[in-house]
């Protein structure tokens, strides 16, 4: 039994629908019995292959595209861990009876995402509908002839939807690539600062459009050191745009203010003029290097990390406030010190770094204090590498993370 007086596996092999479970690397893991009547399939010739080994496309049909489309529909649920509902697909199945005899099919299916407690997609539930029937139906008078005609407009209109949907995610991953290449012309390496070691980082979200908003910035300031990164709402090009004003403004803001609170109360009046800039957050660090004391002021971001040289860690949490726009105007931000030693690591960083669906955010928290402490004596640019490779789960993240070492 698998819960409370429920046995899922029988619960799975008698539901009527015919629904299977792939591995991320598309081997089946299960198929319930509806599935395997229905294509004529025994357990042993479906259960541990590969997915297009079992159903290639009909070779003797060029026009082919079901494996195509199907390959597509199911990358897209493993990379972005959101079910898919396919439109109307023509794919053949070779007869299990007639080795090289292939027979027209027609399927309506949908794939869902079975996710790991980390967020991360264990399995895809493939579950599909055959419709074979009703695209082959045929009658010989009027009512027949009227059926048929709406079944082959059902099925153009489906052909065409799917060539749509085809052509949206070509304009989007264009529309992608162009938004990355501006992210990466606004977020330079950081020049050196003296004989202090620092990293950065940014990685998009994978084979998502939800990236680009996030930046970092260091400013070199008398005796001081302001390290700040942000994250905006939104995504794409216009998120970029947003993340590039934003930066300038709040590093001219940082080089004349008095703090990084003041720079925030800055940085907020400025973004009520910047449409797409509501509900960012942001959060400002100013390194004191003579006084050896970090002086912190957040809006609404994930606490800066400061690990001591004992491997003991400390969140600079005390002094957040709502993300930018939230608070009336010309409203006071908090602003908190904290005192630092030599040797010590400074990380900021955006929440793609730490969160994960439907996982708590201490949780995430947590995993990067542990990384920080376990590789404190790690050089800047290995340490960010490191926490990239173990905070990223297996399916890689689901949004843009921006990442800031310091060695202090």
């Amino acid at each position: 039994m698998n819960g409370p007086g429920i046995d899922y596996e029988a619960v799975f092999q008698a539901l009527p629908g015919a629904v299977v479970l792939l591995t991320p690397g598309l081997v089946y893991a299960d198929a319930n019995e509806a599935f395997l009547s229905m294509t004529g399939r025994t357990r042993e010739q479906v259960v541990g292959r590969y997915l297009f080994d079992v159903f290639p496309d009909n070779p003797d049909d060029p026009s082919a595209t079901g494996m195509r489309n199907l390959r597509a529909s199911l990358e897209r649920v493993l990379a972005t861990g959101e079910p898919d509902s396919m439109a109307l697909q023509r794919y053949d199945v070779e007869s299990p009876d007639r080795p090289g005899h292939w027979q027209e099919r027609y399927w309506s299916p949908v794939n869902a995402p079975v996710l790991a407690p980390d967020g991360s997609v264990a399995f895809v539930l493939h579950r599909v509908e055959e419709v074979t029937e009703l695209m082959q139906a045929r009658g010989g008078d009027s009512t027949g002839e009227r059926a048929r005609v709406l079944e082959s407009e059902l099925y153009t209109r489906a052909r065409e939807l799917q060539a749509v949907n085809e052509r949206l995610r070509r304009a989007h991953a264009r529309e992608r690539e162009v938004a990355l290449h501006l992210q990466e012309a606004m977020l330079p390496p950081p020049r050196p600062l003296g004989h202090h070691h620092a990293a950065v980082r940014y990685r998009p979200a994978t084979g998502a459009l939800n990236v680009c908003g996030d930046w970092y910035d260091l400013v070199e300031l008398p005796g001081c050191t302001a390290v700040a990164v942000g994250d905006v709402v939104g995504h794409g090009l216009r998120a970029a745009g947003v993340m590039g004003l934003l930066r300038s403004a709040l590093s001219a803001a940082s080089r004349v203010a008095d703090g990084p609170a003041r720079a925030l109360e800055v940085l907020d009046l400025y973004s009520r003029d910047v449409p797409g800039a509501e509900s960012t957050t942001a959060v400002s660090v100013v390194i004191d290097w003579t006084n050896t004391v970090l002086t912190y002021s957040s809006a609404g971001h994930p606490p800066p990390v400061l690990c001591h040289s004992d491997g003991t860690v400390e969140f600079l949490d005390r002094a957040t406030d709502p993300p930018l726009g939230a608070l009336p105007e010309h409203a006071p931000r908090p602003q908190a010190r904290t005192a630092f030693t030599d040797g010590a690591l400074l990380a900021l960083y955006t929440d793609g770094l730490v969160e994960r669906r439907r996982e708590d955010i201490d949780t995430g928290l947590d995993r990067l204090a542990d990384v920080l402490a376990r590789h404190r004596a790690a050089a800047p640019e290995a340490l960010a590498d490191i926490l990239l490779t173990e905070l990223t789960p297996p399916s890689g993240v689901t949004d843009d993370t921006a990442l800031v070492l310091l060695r202090l």
